[in-house]
């Protein structure tokens, strides 16, 4: 893509472009930016917790933290608390590439991280309060500015009526409050076919609702549930029937999840996710895990149990999860809203990209949103390499 990306900023026309966001992981742009004397910002779309382990190779390294013998209980319960900001955490809860699991992508990964440092400015798709510890460590070390821009989720008037309800949400309407497991493991990677059919006799034995998204399977109403290839998430999530979230810990679910303050349990397969799911469980403490800390198969009663104390309101623990889910949910949106820490950097990244020291307006923040989420860039970009891409 860089030779497109070339191609592209040779034809604009005046004036030079301010900035060029790139996704962290592009880190050739950094090179591009630097060369034309235009600024770059480094877009991460994970937390900030897993970029400053990535970022601090060097101590996981010291302490022989890296790769070790997984089997061995031992060796999985050690501790890595010696990254600052990062609350301690066991070898396992490390993204995967540390571990024997996607050891490819690591020298990739690293290599984009170091990257940043030459890049001007850097922005994280998190919220100040949720990782305040990690982003003030990374703040003192990094030679750059760093933004905690929000969730970046692309609209946040869930209420919003659409012309036509689909049918999943008419199904939503009609059940109790709090009585919906809903079901996501994500679009990219799923789980065997063994595990699969555990969590599906397990969650069908418990009696709960549940709306799954399966991907490649028959939508239609599975006895207490329904099936669907795709909804829109958010919108379930904040639906009032929905008293819990099964989800593979992607970064974008887990915001979705913390937005809309619903208690969760985790089943991470890859990458960010097992750390994801760590922070959800420990650090937030609005969640349970399901999936072991090994390959083995979860069975069906393991995953009835979970399910049924997930969505047990009335126990003492249920109540304390959906209490930690709806304090972080309103620490998060306070965040978000107007005069929020999120709002505020996003307002410091514009003004500081642009060179404007007086007022801006709300209308400007909004555009930037929007054009954050959507790239221009990248529609040119695809343009060029004659790839056709749908809005």
């Amino acid at each position: 893509m860089e030779a497109p990306v070339e191609q592209l900023l040779d034809q604009l026309p005046p004036p030079t472009p301010r900035v060029i966001i790139y996704d962290t992981y592009l880190s050739w742009v950094v090179a591009v930016g630097n060369r034309r004397s235009i600024p770059v910002a480094s877009l991460y779309t994970m937390s900030a917790t897993v970029f400053s382990i990535f970022h601090h190779f060097d101590l996981i390294l010291q302490n022989r933290h890296l790769s070790p013998n997984l089997s061995d209980q031992q060796e999985k319960e050690q501790l890595v608390n010696y990254i600052p900001g990062v609350p301690s955490m066991r070898i396992v809860d490390l993204p995967t590439p540390f571990q024997n699991k996607g050891r490819e992508v690591l020298p990739r990964a690293l290599e984009a991280i170091n990257l940043v440092s030459k890049a001007q400015y850097l922005l994280f798709t998190s919220v100040y309060e949720l990782e305040s510890q990690v982003l003030d460590a990374l703040t003192q070390k990094l030679p750059l500015k760093i933004y905690s821009l929000g969730f970046a989720i692309p609209y946040f008037d869930v209420e919003t009526i659409t012309p036509v309800k689909p049918d999943y949400m008419k199904w939503l309407d009609a059940q109790p409050v709090g009585s919906v497991l809903y079901i996501s493991q994500g679009s990219f990677l799923s789980v065997s076919d063994a595990q699969l059919d555990e969590i599906i006799a397990g969650v069908r034995c418990t009696g709960i609702r549940f709306l799954w998204v399966g991907r490649g399977e028959h939508d239609g109403v599975e006895g207490n549930g329904i099936v669907v290839p795709w909804c829109d998430q958010l919108k379930v999530l904040c639906h009032p029937s929905v008293g819990g979230f099964w989800s593979h810990c992607g970064w974008n679910s887990t915001k979705e999840g913390v937005f809309a303050g619903v208690p969760m349990l985790t089943f991470p397969i890859f990458w960010d996710q097992v750390t994801n799911s760590k922070m959800i469980v420990d650090d937030w403490k609005m969640g349970w895990r399901v999936k072991k800390d090994d390959e083995s198969v979860v069975t069906r009663d393991e995953v009835a149990r979970i399910v049924l104390r997930l969505m047990d309101s009335e126990s003492e623990e249920g109540k304390e999860r959906r209490r930690r889910a709806k304090e972080i949910r309103d620490m998060c949106r306070r965040a978000c809203a107007v005069g929020g820490s999120s709002e505020t950097d996003l307002l410091a990244f514009v003004r500081d990209i642009s060179g404007f020291d007086g007022r801006i307006e709300l209308e400007t923040v909004n555009l930037f949103r929007i054009c954050l989420l959507i790239p221009r860039l990248k529609r040119h970009v695809y343009r060029a390499m004659n790839y056709e891409r749908t809005s």
